[in-house]
């Protein structure tokens, strides 16, 4: 068994320990001491990293840290000789960060679980966010009060209570994940807020958590996912959200409190914009059929427009010309769009030929096709009247 200094002292960073052995793995050595302060991966947690220092130039990295039935061993990239007394510095930065993260995930599970009457089902403590799922639907408009409440509580700093219980006294504590595990429990208070038990590493007073950020809410199965910042990730969220909203305020010529009133505004205005610019687009459309009726099979190129409006175009002359419809638009340097149709004959074999031709890419129905190819107008002309 390896003595746990990561549970007696969550702040240790540096300590010396001796090499009981050392085996080589596919991955690296896993290496196991008689003593570490290196969280291993366990309860949704993710290990700790850093290296260890055995007297020699450089140093030992460690990787990954996990345990085996208590015996913690240490994924290293070197190895190192059994009976060595080794120093290891814990990466305390990513220690810190795992800490305000699990610690803040148990004070906001403690009020969602008392608020709503639910389990937290499963946590995940990912390198990006902290995904924690529960059992019953949580309206996503309460997390907003769910974040104040867990601020307010972490603002009043009061010292965490990591006790170990077995027996009458475990049966008689009330905590969160009550399930049969032998041996002593470790039981992981924020008083008035949450108790669990937990096998991860922790803050020794709430207010070293900083703060929360709940970031959504989503249905899963019969209940939710939350997702949530703590610590230093929810104050660089913050600051690159308000990065954000600086430029679109200076963008909007807003003041940064006024930029949602200023972007409604010119959805609106561009939402009228698009509606004026489908009409001018139909009465275009309406007046370039108009010029080919009858004129049997077209091919037209246009400057350079939306897929949308390519297939309204073509749908439109294709009713008028009485033959197949070929439209390309585009350019020379970038492309061309294509759409093709035929009231009558199948479009894909010839599709088909114009994207071998030009590096095309595209398909559709028997009737209409769409797509994009490379090569200059004259190009195109010139394989298109070959292959039809």
């Amino acid at each position: 068994m390896t003595e746990k200094l990561y549970y007696a002292d969550p702040f240790l960073t540096d300590f010396t320990a001796t090499v009981l052995s050392c085996e080589e793995g596919k991955d690296g050595w896993q290496v196991a001491l008689d003593r570490t302060a290196f969280y291993p991966e366990g309860g949704g947690q993710p290990s700790d990293t850093g290296v260890f220092q055995d007297g020699r130039s450089g140093g030992i990295r460690v990787i990954h840290v996990r345990d085996r039935e208590g015996r913690i061993l240490h994924l290293c990239d070197r190895p190192v000789a059994v009976g060595t007394e080794v120093t290891g510095r814990v990466d305390f930065p990513t220690r810190f960060d795992h800490m305000q993260q699990h610690s803040g995930e148990h004070i906001v599970s403690g009020i969602i679980c008392r608020r709503y009457g639910c389990e937290n089902v499963g946590f995940h403590l990912g390198k990006e966010a902290v995904m924690i799922d529960f059992n019953a639907p949580i309206p996503p408009e309460d997390l907003p009060l769910i974040e104040q409440e867990a601020n307010q509580y972490i603002w009043q700093d009061r010292a965490v209570e990591i006790e170990l219980l077995s027996g009458a006294a475990l049966a008689a504590k009330s905590y969160r994940s009550k399930r049969e595990i032998p041996g002593e429990v470790r039981i992981v208070t924020f008083p008035q807020a949450d108790c669990c038990a937990c096998c991860g590493t922790h803050v020794l007073r709430a207010g070293q958590v900083g703060f929360v950020r709940l970031l959504n809410c989503q249905k899963l199965r019969e209940g939710v996912r939350i997702e949530l910042l703590c610590g230093q990730r929810a104050a660089n969220y913050c600051a690159a959200v308000a990065d954000q909203n600086t430029k679109i305020s200076q963008l909007l010529s807003a003041k940064p409190l006024a930029t949602f009133s200023a972007v409604d505004r010119q959805h609106r205005e561009l939402a009228a914009l698009r509606t004026r610019l489908l009409a001018l687009e139909e009465e275009n459309f309406s007046r370039r059929a108009a010029e080919l009726k009858g004129r049997g099979d077209v091919v037209l190129f246009q400057p350079d427009m939306a897929p949308d409006s390519l297939r309204r175009l073509c749908d439109t002359v294709l009713t008028s010309c009485g033959g197949r419809c070929a439209i390309f638009a585009g350019d020379d340097d970038a492309g061309y769009k294509y759409a093709i149709g035929d009231t009558v004959g199948d479009v894909r074999p010839l599709v088909k030929a114009l994207n071998e031709a030009l590096g095309g890419r595209g398909g559709g129905k028997p009737h209409f096709a769409q797509g994009s190819v490379q090569g200059t107008k004259k190009t195109i002309e010139t394989v298109f009247a070959s292959i039809s």
